[in-house]
C-alpha cells in the first residue's frame, strides 16, 4: 500500500530537541537543560493569566491589536512595524515564509539556534550553515562568502545559542556593507536584556542604519513566560507587512497576550532579576575558569563548555547524580548550560568539580 509522503525535505529534517525534563521516579532535578529563567512569574503577570484564563472559552485578540501596540511603544516603532507570533521561533517561521520559497538558500552560523535548519526546510528552502570562528562567534567574513544569487534571509544569532558571545557593531556594519540590499537580514536577539558588552550590537540602532533589516524578540527569556510562547519581529512595516500575512490567526493565546502586556508594565521588577541572572552567570563563569573551562565571552543567561568528543560522557555523568543535573549537550561539540538560581549553579560546579 503506497501511503501519502512528506516532502523530502521534512522527512529528512531533524528534529528539534528539548531541553531534558528528567525521569518521574527520581528526585526532581536541577533543570539547566532549556534557557529560562529560574524566577516563577511576577504576581501581576500571573493575575493577569488567571484573569484571561476565565474567559477562555472565547478566541483571543487574532490581530493581537494591543499588544502589537504595546510593543511598537516600547521600541519607539509603530504598531505596523511589529508581527507577533507564538514565541520567536514561530516569529522567525512566519519570516522564512513570507521571504523564501524552494530553491532559495538562508545562511547563518553553526552552531547557533537549532531551529535555524528547521524552520528553513519547512519554509521549502535550503539552508547554509556556516561554521563558527574561534571562541564561538559568527564568522562574518565566511558568512558574506556563503551568499549567493539564491541566498534570501541572512539570520544573526546576538547573543549566540549556545555558545554566548555577542555580535558587536562595527562588525556587523562592516558585514551589511557587503550584504546584497535584496537580502533579508534578521538579527535574533532573544537574550539581548543580558547583554553587557558595551560594543555588542543593538537591534534598534541596528533597523535605523539597515534598510533591509529586522529584529527578532521574545518574552520566553527575560520575561519568564517561555510556557506561554509569545515573540515577534519587528522592522520596516513594508517588511514586517509579509509577515503578519503568515502568522497563524489566533496562535497567541489570551493569557500570553495578557501576560506579555503586564510584563511590559513590569520593566523595573524584571531588570531587578535579569541583573541577578548577569551576577550569577559571571561567578558560574569564573568558577569553571578556575575549573579549567575555556568558557567563551557569556552574553545570555548561559554558559558554553566546550567538551568535544567528551560531551555525551559528562553530561552523562551530571544526569547520573541525585538529584540529576540536567544540560544540553550537543554532541561532539559542546555544553549548554543555562544560568539557574545560586543553589542550582552551585550544584553544578560541585558535580563538574
Amino acid at each position: 500500500m503506497d501511503l501519502p509522503q512528506p516532502r523530502p525535505a521534512i522527512g529528512a529534517m531533524p528534529p528539534y530537541v528539548p531541553g531534558a525534563r528528567g525521569a518521574a521516579d527520581r528526585l526532581p532535578p536541577v533543570k539547566l537543560s532549556s534557557n529560562e529563567t529560574p524566577f516563577a512569574p511576577l504576581p501581576s503577570v500571573a493575575q493577569a493569566v488567571a484573569a484571561a484564563g476565565e474567559v477562555a472559552h472565547r478566541y483571543p485578540d487574532m490581530f493581537a491589536v494591543e499588544l502589537h501596540e504595546r510593543i511598537g511603544a516600547f521600541l519607539g516603532l509603530g504598531a505596523e512595524s511589529v508581527a507577533v507570533g507564538g514565541g520567536s521561533v514561530a516569529a522567525l517561521q512566519h519570516t522564512l515564509q513570507a521571504y523564501t520559497q524552494p530553491g532559495d538558500e538562508v545562511v547563518f552560523a553553526w552552531r547557533s539556534f537549532e531551529a535555524y535548519p528547521i524552520l528553513s526546510h519547512i519554509a521549502g528552502a535550503t539552508p547554509v550553515p556556516v561554521p563558527l570562528a574561534a571562541g564561538g562567534r559568527h564568522d562574518l567574513d565566511a558568512m558574506v562568502a556563503a551568499i549567493t544569487h539564491r541566498t534570501r534571509v541572512v539570520l544573526l544569532c546576538s547573543p549566540n545559542n549556545p555558545t554566548g558571545p555577542a555580535l558587536r557593531t562595527d562588525e556587523v556594519d562592516a558585514f551589511m556593507a557587503r550584504v546584497p540590499s535584496h537580502v533579508l537580514v534578521v538579527l535574533d536577539e532573544a537574550y539581548v536584556e543580558f547583554v553587557r558588552d558595551p560594543a555588542a550590537v543593538a537591534g534598534l540602532d541596528f533597523l535605523q542604519r539597515h534598510p533591509n533589516a529586522l529584529i527578532a524578540r521574545t518574552f520566553s527569556k527575560a520575561y519568564g513566560l517561555a510556557g506561554l510562547r509569545v515573540g515577534y519581529v519587528a522592522g520596516d512595516p513594508a517588511l514586517i507587512a509579509p509577515v503578519r500575512t503568515c502568522v497563524t490567526p489566533f496562535s497567541v493565546s489570551a493569557p500570553a497576550q495578557a501576560a506579555a502586556i503586564v510584563s511590559l508594565d513590569a520593566q523595573a521588577e524584571l531588570a531587578e532579576r535579569v541583573e541577578a541572572v548577569v551576577a550569577e552567570r559571571g561567578r558560574v563563569a569564573d568558577a569553571l575558569a578556575g575549573l579549567g573551562w575555556d568558557v567563551p565571552d557569556p552574553q545570555g543567561n548561559f554558559v558554553w563548555l566546550a567538551a568535544g568528543e567528551r560531551t555525551g560522557e559528562i553530561a552523562a555523568v551530571l544526569a547520573e547524580r541525585e538529584p540529576a543535573v540536567l544540560v544540553r549537550p550537543f554532541a561532539g561539540e559542546g555544553i549548554r548550560v543555562t544560568i539557574g538560581s545560586p543553589e542550582e549553579n552551585d550544584a553544578l560546579l560541585e558535580a563538574l568539580s
